[in-house]
Formats: C-alpha cells, sequence, structure tokens
C-alpha cells in the first residue's frame, strides 16, 4: 500500500492518482522540489526588487489591465485582489473527490518550481488535501482560457482566510477551519495568487476522473458484449486474430485477444451455428470497441503530458534570468482531447443498446422480451427504453464544446477552448453509461440462461454466479428499477478482471 507519495518526485500517472486517491496516501513535498520553488521564489523577489522592466501580472494588471502599473508596496494586495475578485465559480458544488485532484495536481505543477510561489503556499495546500480540508468549488464558470480562473479562485480562496471548506461532513467558513487547525491565512506574495489560478487543475481533474471511470467501462463493456454475444448465440470468427492483423489497430487486436481468452473453453460459442453471421453490434466489436480504446489511449497520453506541465504564467526561469509571457493555461489541448473522449465513450452505450435491443427480438431461439410467457409479462421491454434514452442524451453531450468561443476580457482573451464544459460533461456521459452497463449485463445474463444446460466459459461462469447472488433470474415480470438499482450496487463492487494472453 502506499501510504505517502512526494509530491515532486516522480511525474503523475491516472493509474498512480488512482491508488493515492483509493489508499488515503498521505502528500509531502520533496526535498528536490522545496529547494526548486524556494529557488524560483528568491530569484522572482530579487528580479522585483531591482528590475523596473514591467513584468505581466507581477508588477501589471490582469488580462486587459496588462498596461496598468502596480506599485512595490502593492503587490501582495494585487494578488489577493486577484483572488477575491475571481472567485465566482456557480452552479452545483464539485464532488470532493475531484476537488483533491485538484488540490493534488495544483501541488504537483507548483513543484516543478517555474511559478514563483512560497515554498509555504503549496504545503499549506498539502495540508487541505490531507486533512480533507476541502474547499467549496462550483461547477460553472471556467472559459478554460487563462485556464480554470473562476473555479481555481474558489478553490484557493481558504488559502486566505476566505471563502468556504467542507470539513468532516460540513460546509463551514474557511477562516474557522483555519482557527482550529492554528494556521494563519497564507500572505501572497508577488504573482502567487496568478500562479494559482492559472493553470488547468480543473479540466484536468474531471478528465482524469473521467479517464479512470471511462478505463473501467471499457473493461465492463467488453465482458458484457462478450456475455451478450453468448446469450445471442453469436460466432467467434469475428475475433479471431488473422481478422484483427489484417487491420492492424492496436485498439482492436486487443479486443479480439480479450474476447478469445473472455470466450476460452465456452460450450455456448463452440457449438455448431445454423447462422452464417451476426448483426454489426456483435460482429464489429473488435472494431468499434477496439477504436474506442484508442481514443482512450490518445486522450491518456494527452491528460499525462498536461497534469505533468507547467500551465501558469508568466512562466519564470530563474537559471535564464527569465520571466515569459505565454499561453501554457490555454485549455485547447484537453478540449479537443476530452470531446474526442465524448465521443467515443458515447459509443460505447450506443452499440451496448443495440446488442440489448437484438436481444429482446425474440430471436435465435431467445423468447420475446426475454421472458418465458410473453404477452402477460412484458419482461425486459423497458430496460431498452431506458437505455435508449441514454444513449439519445449521451448523444447531445458528445457534441463537442470545443467548436464555440465567446470572447472575454475585453477582446485580450479572443479565443477561448471552452474545455471546462468540455471535461464537465463527461461525467455526465458517464454517469448514464453506467446505468447502459448495468441494463446490458441484465439482458446478457437473462439470455445466457436460456441457453442451458450449455456453459459459458469459467469466468463468464464466475460473473454469473456473483451476479446471481444479486439478482435472480426473471420468471415473471417484477419491479425492473430495482433489479437495475441491485445490478449498479453489484457492479460498484465487482472487480473484473479480463485475461489478454494469446490463444
Amino acid at each position: 500500500m502506499l501510504n505517502t507519495y512526494e509530491i515532486g518526485s516522480s511525474e503523475l500517472t491516472y493509474n498512480l492518482i488512482e491508488k493515492i486517491i483509493k489508499n488515503g496516501t498521505k502528500l509531502v513535498l520533496s526535498d528536490d522540489a522545496r529547494k526548486k520553488i524556494a529557488h524560483c521564489r528568491e530569484y522572482l523577489d530579487h528580479k522585483t526588487d531591482n528590475d523596473r522592466v514591467p513584468i505581466y501580472g507581477v508588477t501589471t494588471g490582469f488580462g486587459s489591465l496588462c498596461n496598468k502599473h502596480i506599485s512595490r508596496d502593492e503587490l501582495s494586495t494585487l494578488q489577493e485582489n486577484l483572488v477575491k475578485s475571481h472567485s465566482c465559480s456557480v452552479g452545483t458544488p464539485v464532488k470532493k473527490d475531484i476537488v483533491k485532484l485538484m488540490l493534488l495536481l495544483k501541488a504537483h505543477a507548483l513543484s516543478m518550481g517555474f511559478s514563483g510561489v512560497q515554498v509555504c503556499t503549496v504545503e499549506r495546500i498539502l495540508d487541505f488535501y490531507n486533512n480533507d480540508i476541502l474547499p467549496v468549488v462550483n461547477d460553472r464558470g471556467s472559459l478554460g482560457a487563462s485556464g480554470d480562473l473562476a473555479p481555481l479562485a474558489n478553490l484557493f480562496l481558504p488559502l486566505i482566510g476566505e471563502g468556504e471548506v467542507w470539513y468532516r461532513g460540513e460546509r463551514r467558513p474557511a477562516r474557522n477551519v483555519l482557527d482550529q487547525f492554528g494556521w494563519k491565512p497564507i500572505r501572497l506574495q508577488s504573482k502567487e495568487g496568478l500562479a494559482l489560478l492559472n493553470g488547468t487543475q480543473f479540466m484536468s481533474a474531471n478528465g482524469i476522473k473521467a479517464l479512470i471511470d471511462g478505463w473501467h467501462l471499457v473493461n465492463c463493456f467488453d465482458l458484457f458484449g462478450a456475455m451478450s454475444l453468448e446469450a445471442f448465440d453469436g460466432r467467434i470468427e469475428p475475433f479471431w486474430d488473422c481478422i484483427q492483423q489484417v487491420r492492424p489497430h492496436r485498439g482492436q487486436i486487443e479486443t479480439g485477444r480479450i474476447y478469445r481468452s473472455l470466450l476460452k473453453g465456452s460450450e455456448i460459442i463452440a457449438q455448431p451455428k445454423p447462422h452464417v453471421q451476426d448483426p454489426y453490434s456483435f460482429r464489429c466489436i473488435p472494431q468499434v470497441h477496439g477504436a474506442i480504446k484508442d481514443a482512450m489511449l490518445h486522450v491518456t497520453d494527452i491528460l499525462h503530458i498536461e497534469i505533468n506541465s507547467v500551465t501558469d504564467n508568466p512562466t519564470v526561469y530563474p537559471d535564464q534570468d527569465l520571466v515569459v509571457s505565454g499561453g501554457n493555461f490555454h485549455g485547447e489541448p484537453l478540449a479537443l482531447a476530452f470531446d474526442y473522449m465524448g465521443v467515443a465513450l458515447h459509443e460505447l452505450g450506443n452499440i451496448s443498446e443495440r446488442r440489448v435491443a437484438q436481444l429482446i427480438d425474440g430471436q435465435r431461439g431467445l423468447p420475446e422480451f426475454l421472458v418465458a410467457h410473453p404477452g402477460l409479462n412484458s419482461g425486459f421491454m423497458i430496460p431498452q427504453y431506458a437505455a435508449a434514452s441514454m444513449v439519445s442524451q449521451n448523444k447531445m453531450y458528445a457534441w463537442p464544446a470545443s467548436c464555440d468561443s465567446i470572447v472575454s476580457s475585453n477582446g485580450q482573451e479572443d479565443l477561448v477552448s471552452m474545455g471546462a464544459n468540455a471535461a464537465t460533461k463527461l461525467h455526465k456521459i458517464v454517469d448514464n453509461l453506467k446505468y447502459i452497463a448495468a441494463i446490458e449485463l441484465m439482458n446478457a445474463a437473462q439470455g445466457i440462461e436460456f441457453r442451458r444446460p450449455l456453459k459459458s466459459s469459467p469466468y463468464i461462469e464466475h460473473v454469473m454466479a456473483e451476479y446471481r447472488k444479486h439478482v435472480p433470474f426473471v420468471e415473471e415480470d417484477v419491479v425492473m428499477n430495482d433489479y437495475i438499482k441491485a445490478t449498479m450496487e453489484f457492479l460498484e463492487g465487482f472487480d473484473i478482471h479480463l485475461e489478454t494472453a494469446e490463444d
């Protein structure tokens, strides 16, 4: 178990972040990071004390106010005013696990030593993280332009004793919690407010959470697709390796390998088939699920670069005697990637719903609506409606946010990414997919029962046995909503293991 992780000691990955979050790992600042942060801060102090050349956001105003000079004795006030004035995220409070991710990602970015912050500022961020003092941040207000200004401002208001935090299940004034711990508010120095507010940590945290959930869903739909194939008495040939090798997309090859492994030893897949071909939602699983995996791999690569980058502005290079104003805070790389991810994840639900529709259609020896006495019983008729509704809604959410831009800051920020909107709507897609996955599992498990006494593969039979502890075979009509809830609970506690060994 990972008990402690040193921020600044290594690059972050979504797998490492997932372990840190799940294990309740405490964060500390590495010695190397502490030296880098202090070195950069000392350089910036010397620069502002001895250099009269204006530095954006340090000795000037912000955005379109970049030509307004700020006197030396007002530099700290400038930074505190920035945090206060920009704290206008609105809407629904962000989930606490995403707030924790935001704190982790910002501390990691600042640990690289190019932002000019104080060591004590980063340490206080880690104090918040380690003690579950989670600032109240709302989910709307970021353009993904100069980073995530509004949500990050609300995230760091408590550092200066303002705003609200969640602590021990209560929403409390930040100042009260600081007093409880005996902590004084951080006195921000030059550039610090800008370093805290500029950056893509709101977008990135939402993206990391969606990525973790998304990869889990990819595994779920691989398994449930295999179970649906068994229920539909589908053919194995489309999953043979020779088919994948003549069109060698990475995800397609991997999907074929996973399905061959999942179905190895199945009596159902091995029995002679009277039909020579399956519908696309079964036959093209390697191509569709594979393309989704390739999209997810691309997004994973983009996010790994982003969370290990410096995304505030200006960037301070103490060893080169440079303070450079640029655009590393712009969310375009994330906005495009998240929109791509949304389209890809939506397609998981799209093909799943089609498999469900095929299973209830009364084909291949299955009873209509997967119930023994259709007519008197509606069986699994309406769960497909629910899945179709959510698939349709996901099509709406999959519309790319990055296509839009609205001018801000009096024209200074004239092209914005809308990356935050691209990030937050991923969770709406993911939430729907969890229900769609549950509905496919319900239908697939029901369908397999009609293939008895034949057995599926050892692993699928194991899944069936575990699932039946929560949801029984449906003999006649029941309250389907109860079974959907029970299936969701089963999925939350069941670890899916997909073997990928060669046949």
